[in-house]
């Protein structure tokens, strides 16, 4: 049984996928990257104006974007719809390799949540970020070449299956089982 999911088995997830939650949504999985390569399941986390989660190696990594290498402002955070997740991983304990640090149970389309929109997670505030994210090399290597294909494609931008990019705008702690909601645009 291969570990990557089929270009069929994909697309007759989209139905689940589409009925996300627009409003308010979950917390399901929080993940801390500490150092290139290394992942921290946590069940609480901080979030900081400076440092975005805190523990995180999201500012020491910095970004190839920008002047000097440094961290990239609009890329702090990274969610990813929890269905996604769910049917690309098959199973939570491989969830953590996508990279993200959340994984939410609510639509991250630009539709539902276009740059600029702010949402409470825990007792932070969060703005979604105009920088796109997309699936790349190290996401074929780890969840194969059709899950990459899937999220890059049409359908998988216009529903940001890869996922969304976002700051911080209020620092505050965030749980897994917390509520994620859209406040305004």
């Amino acid at each position: 049984m291969s570990m990557f999911v089929s270009k069929a088995a994909l697309h007759n997830g989209l139905d689940l996928i589409k009925a996300s939650p627009t409003e308010v949504g979950q917390v399901e999985h929080i993940v801390c990257r500490p150092d290139i390569g290394k992942r921290q399941v946590l069940t609480e986390a901080t979030l900081d104006l400076e440092l975005g989660l805190v523990g995180d190696n999201w500012q020491a990594r910095g970004n190839r974007k920008t002047p000097e290498g440094l961290a990239h402002p609009d890329m702090q955070l990274n969610l990813m719809n929890a269905r996604v997740i769910g049917l690309i991983a098959k199973t939570k304990s491989r969830w953590q390799l996508a990279g993200d640090q959340f994984f939410v149970d609510l639509d991250l389309s630009p539709e539902n949540l276009p740059p600029g929109t702010q949402l409470s997670i825990g007792t932070a505030v969060i703005e979604i970020t105009a920088e796109p994210h997309l699936g790349c090399k190290k996401f074929i290597e780890r969840f194969g070449k059709e899950a990459a294909m899937f999220v890059n494609s049409g359908i998988g931008k216009s529903l940001n299956l890869r996922g969304v990019n976002a700051k911080v705008v209020q620092p505050g702690k965030v749980s897994v089982g917390a509520k994620v909601a859209k406040l305004r645009v």
